[in-house]
């Protein structure tokens, strides 16, 4: 495989602070290249479709102000957006529409359901996909040749989640032998579930109580969680988006049942920054095993410190991944030298990107259904406002704390 993170990197930190002041993509005097960006820009999950949207266009910047396309003699990149408002089916007709406007790659969506119906339209319309949000296993179980996942699936995102739960509590001397889950339905909550579920087993967790809540009109999590907390559970797990996720936490704080933490997994609230002021004081200590941006690099801290100026929000992991997603397309692009799709599938296909913005570990690289082979789950605490990578420690930026209100 041929390594392309010199190329991208370099295109970045050329563009840097001259992309802050630019335009999010088009042509000066060269041909263009578009790239399709499908998120939930309107709707429940605007605020973070958005955000994601506004990472694609940074990278497209970025890449753009580093000179573009190289192996193109400088063509630039151009972003269009389509707006998913949280439907598959809107989702769909936004690829279509894309493609059909010219876009030689999509980047998206955040939903799972969204990005099934995306991921159909890129494999029969022969254009790569490159997914920077979506878990669900069975998006990449149809044999589809144009569609890349860089953050994990479902089944690594569950199971990584199990397994961290079990070390955590085994290196705490609490070891963990029951769980409350409660998780989102649908094709996201039910597929990180089952995961979770298999491997929990294996690790010794012989009790798990199953609990859902719905996508639409969940307005107050006290009933999930009393019946949670009913079965004396070890701890409360929780899978689901960010407003969900607010109500879990304020309803685990209010009710104050008996255990000894709060762990999402794949949880769209628990690592987000703006988590710990919108949960408040029901936010301290709660944990999450997640994908996450490297806070460690020094290359995410200048991508993020840019965004921030730019936008105006920090920029979350989601959004990284949405940079990332661009970034990859990018490569792709170098490294065969056409903007023609299958040429560009080809090259995405075989790529290897050696210094990824997430916490993996190891280089982005595909293996044959799509999935990034080193796309690592790590764990997260809200400590002192402040979200910390914890777990492991080789990512760690501050000391885990477990069982929770142990160390304050």
């Amino acid at each position: 495989m041929k390594k392309i993170a010199s190329v991208v990197t370099a295109l970045v930190v050329a563009g840097g602070l001259a992309a802050c002041s630019g335009s999010d993509g088009g042509s000066s005097g060269s041909s263009t290249i578009t790239i399709g960006s499908i998120h939930p820009t309107s709707g429940a999950l605007a605020g973070v479709g958005g955000l994601m949207d506004d990472g694609a266009k940074l990278a497209v910047a970025d890449i753009n102000a580093a000179g573009g396309i190289k192996a193109l003699d400088g063509a630039k990149l151009k972003l269009s957006s389509g707006d998913s408002q949280g439907k598959a089916e809107v989702g769909q007709s936004e690829a279509q529409r894309l493609i059909g406007d010219g876009a030689v790659a999509l980047i998206g969506t955040y939903q799972s359901d969204v990005t099934q119906n995306v991921a159909a339209v890129a494999e029969r319309g022969r254009v790569p996909f490159v997914i920077d949000v979506a878990v669900d296993d069975k998006i990449l179980d149809q044999g589809y040749k144009y569609s890349f996942r860089v953050q994990p699936d479902a089944t690594s995102m569950g199971t990584s989640g199990a397994e961290s739960l079990a070390k955590i509590g085994e290196d705490s001397g609490t070891p963990i032998t029951s769980v409350a889950y409660l998780h989102i339905e649908g094709a996201f909550g039910d597929s990180v579930f089952k995961a979770f579920e298999e491997e929990a087993a294996k690790q010794g967790i012989t009790a798990v109580k199953e609990i859902t809540y719905p996508a639409t009109n969940f307005s107050d999590a006290t009933t999930q969680v009393r019946e949670a907390a009913a079965s004396n559970p070890d701890v409360i797990v929780a899978t689901g988006y960010f407003p969900d996720g607010v109500l879990i936490a304020k309803a685990v704080s209010e009710l104050k049942p008996d255990i000894r933490g709060l762990y999402g997994i794949a949880n769209g609230a628990f690592d987000d920054g703006s988590f710990p002021q919108a949960s408040g004081a029901s936010g301290q200590e709660v944990l999450s095993a997640n994908y996450h941006y490297d806070a460690n690099s020094k290359r995410v801290g200048d991508i993020r410190t840019r965004f921030e100026k730019k936008y105006g929000k920090p920029m979350e992991t989601a959004s990284i991944l949405s940079y990332q997603a661009v970034e990859v397309i990018a490569a792709g692009l170098e490294k065969s030298g056409s903007d023609d799709p299958e040429e560009l599938r080809e090259a995405i296909s075989g790529i290897e990107i050696d210094d990824p913005l997430l916490a993996f570990g190891g280089p982005i690289t595909f293996d044959e259904r799509g999935q990034n082979k080193n796309a690592t789950v790590i764990v997260m605490q809200v400590q002192d406002d402040a979200v910390e990578q914890v777990f492991p420690k080789d990512f760690a930026t501050k000391d885990l704390v477990f069982p929770v209100g142990s160390n304050g």
